[in-house]
């Protein structure tokens, strides 16, 4: 059956690919985004967006421009958010205003006028660092990353007994550990959904995004996805740049994949009430990731392996994505190689500006990379 879907901050990356998922369903679908500079450059329309997309320019935190996009609306997708962990970090007010009171007032709006259903956008940061065993097999929860006392000291977290620990994949049951700004605010909008929809008779789902990438991110937005950024220094001829060893482990997962995921915890009868990891269930080290893209991108440079940390920033965290296979279906389809010269042939035709030196700069000032 045909539904309504709004889509808050549908212009962006992630909100175009559901918003082609969604009509492709045979859904109709409205947009609210507030077309901002950091993301949309200095477009004042929504850009790559299907004809059929009704689209209001608006911002989130504006009830009356929620309400507008609220009217007829069956079911709801929020992914109007600031994103990124370092920024988060000085950008305090403006994250927590955006993210949170943003999601207050859709709710606020939504009291009145609810809907079946509201799926919202969280995060893999939520967890801090992700979930490691110890050399004895034992799983530990709630490790912390210590800052490094020596330039010789380890990058990966220890034991009492300063063995190294092994990160294994993190599962929704894990304790949220809220390392930066960006991670509490992702996490309040979680809370929020699952506290009010079923308060007011709606179902609320949160899906846990892990490093999604594809073509269509914001290249000229230094605290956008690191593949994106790994691609606009590449562009502009000059090496990624990797902040601690590089060794760092993620889950990479293609845009087109989280669609899909989005699709389902809308449709699927299992997901009301849920939180769903979103990845694609392969882990990389950055270190390896910036070289694939260079490869692919015909720009193979060495990395520029800065040695220092941001604060905020985890070390390792994998996706168990199990759960939403086994509740609703998922599975991941975009190979990462493919996804990865796919990527490059995007770049290769954008302009981009490259503001990751402007980016660590604002960090170094704020004594926030040690």
């Amino acid at each position: 059956m045909a539904e309504t879907i709004l889509i808050t901050g549908g212009a962006g990356f992630i909100g175009r690919y559901v918003a082609r998922a969604c009509l492709e369903r045979g859904h109709r679908v409205r947009v609210l985004d507030s077309l901002i500079e950091q993301v949309h450059g200095d477009k004042t329309q929504a850009d790559g967006l299907d004809p059929e997309v009704e689209v209001i320019v608006g911002d989130v935190r504006d009830e009356t421009a929620v309400l507008r996009a609220l009217k007829g609306a069956t079911k709801v997708v929020h992914l109007a958010a600031e994103v990124g962990v370092g920024q988060s970090m000085y950008a305090v007010d403006r994250y927590v205003s955006v993210n949170d009171y943003g999601t207050a007032v859709l709710f606020q709006q939504l009291i009145d006028n609810p809907v079946k259903r509201v799926v919202v956008a969280s995060s893999m940061s939520i967890y801090g660092e992700g979930l490691y065993r110890d050399a004895d097999g034992q799983v530990m929860e709630d490790v912390v990353r210590m800052p490094r006392s020596a330039d010789n000291a380890p990058w990966d977290p220890v034991d009492s007994q300063g063995r190294p620990l092994l990160p294994v994949p993190t599962p929704e049951w894990k304790r949220p550990a809220l390392a930066s700004v960006y991670a509490l605010s992702k996490y309040v909008q979680e809370r929020l959904t699952h506290t009010l929809a079923p308060a007011y008779g709606m179902e609320g789902v949160a899906l846990r995004l892990w490093n999604v990438y594809g073509p269509g991110q914001a290249l000229s937005n230094p605290y956008t996805g690191v593949l994106a950024i790994f691609s606009s220094r590449l562009h502009n001829g000059q090496p990624p740049m990797i902040f601690e060893d590089g060794q760092q482990r993620r889950d990479f997962v293609h845009v087109e994949d989280v669609a899909q995921a989005f699709l389902l915890a809308l449709e699927h009868e299992k997901a009301p009430g849920g939180v769903y990891n979103v990845g694609s269930g392969q882990d990389r080290t950055v270190s390896e990731v910036a070289e694939l893209i260079g490869k692919a991108m015909n720009r193979p440079m060495d990395p520029e392996i800065t040695g220092k940390a941001r604060i905020g920033d985890i070390r390792h965290c994998i996706a168990d994505i199990s759960k939403i296979q086994e509740e609703l279906g998922y599975v991941p389809r975009r190979d990462f190689s493919e996804g990865l010269s796919e990527l490059a042939e995007w770049v290769a035709r954008q302009e981009a500006k490259d503001r990751v030196q402007e980016a660590r700069k604002e960090l170094e000032a704020r004594g926030l990379v040690a």
